[in-house]
C-alpha cells in the first residue's frame, strides 16, 4: 500500500500543472463534448506510458536522442496549430458561445486527444523519466503496486477534470468567458510551443 500511495502522489503531483492536454479536456468537459472518451483516452495513453517508464523504457529513449528531439518537433508544430485555432475562435464572434460552435466529430476530438498527448514531449519526461526513476526503486511487487498507483492518479484527475468542468458551465453560459478561455488556451498552446523550441 506504501509503494501505490507514492505512485499516486507522484502521479497526481506530475498530472495536476496546467498543460496542452488538461486545457483540451477541461474545453471538451465544459462543452460536454465526447468526456468519457477524451478522458478514458487521456488516462489510458498515462497508464501505457507509466507501464512503460516503469518498466524501463526510459533507457531506450537516453540511448537514442534523435526519438526526443522528434517529437519535440512534432509537438511544437502541432501546439502552434492548435494555438492559432483557439486564437482565431476567440477573436471570432460567431464562435463565442457554446451552442454556437460546431461539435467537433469524436474522431476528431480523439485525433487532438492523441496528438496531445502523445505529441508532448513532457509527458515522456513526466512518466518515462520521473515516474520511471522512482519506480526504479521498487521491485517485484512493489513496483506494480507504485505503477498502479501512478496509473489510478490518471484516472482519477482526467475523469475529474473532464466531469468537473460542469461545475463551470454556469460561469461559461457567458460568450465573453470563452473569449478569454479560448484566448487563455491558445497563449498557453504557443508558448508551450516556443519553450519547447528554445529548450
Amino acid at each position: 500500500m506504501a509503494a501505490a500511495a507514492t505512485g499516486f502522489g507522484v502521479g497526481i503531483s506530475l498530472i495536476l500543472a496546467i498543460g496542452a492536454q488538461n486545457a483540451f479536456v477541461l474545453r471538451q468537459g465544459l462543452r460536454r463534448e465526447h468526456v468519457f472518451w477524451i478522458c478514458l483516452t487521456c488516462a489510458l495513453s498515462d497508464a501505457l506510458l507509466i507501464a512503460a517508464g516503469v518498466g524501463g523504457f526510459g533507457a531506450l529513449a537516453a540511448a537514442h536522442p534523435w526519438i526526443e528531439r522528434a517529437m519535440t518537433l512534432g509537438g511544437a508544430a502541432f501546439l502552434l496549430a492548435y494555438g492559432a485555432m483557439r486564437l482565431r475562435a476567440a477573436l471570432r464572434p460567431s464562435a463565442l458561445a457554446m451552442a454556437q460552435g460546431a461539435a467537433m466529430p469524436l474522431r476528431a476530438a480523439l485525433g487532438a486527444t492523441l496528438a496531445l498527448t502523445w505529441l508532448n514531449p513532457h509527458v515522456y519526461l513526466d512518466t518515462l523519466a520521473l515516474i520511471g526513476a522512482v519506480g526504479a526503486r521498487y521491485a517485484g511487487a512493489e513496483r506494480l503496486s507504485f505503477g498502479a498507483g501512478a496509473v489510478t492518479a490518471s484516472f482519477a484527475f482526467f475523469f475529474a477534470l473532464g466531469y468537473g468542468a460542469r461545475a463551470l458551465a454556469p460561469l461559461f453560459a457567458r460568450p465573453q468567458a470563452w473569449r478569454w478561455l479560448d484566448l487563455g488556451v491558445g497563449a498557453l498552446m504557443w508558448t508551450l510551443a516556443i519553450g519547447l523550441l528554445t529548450s
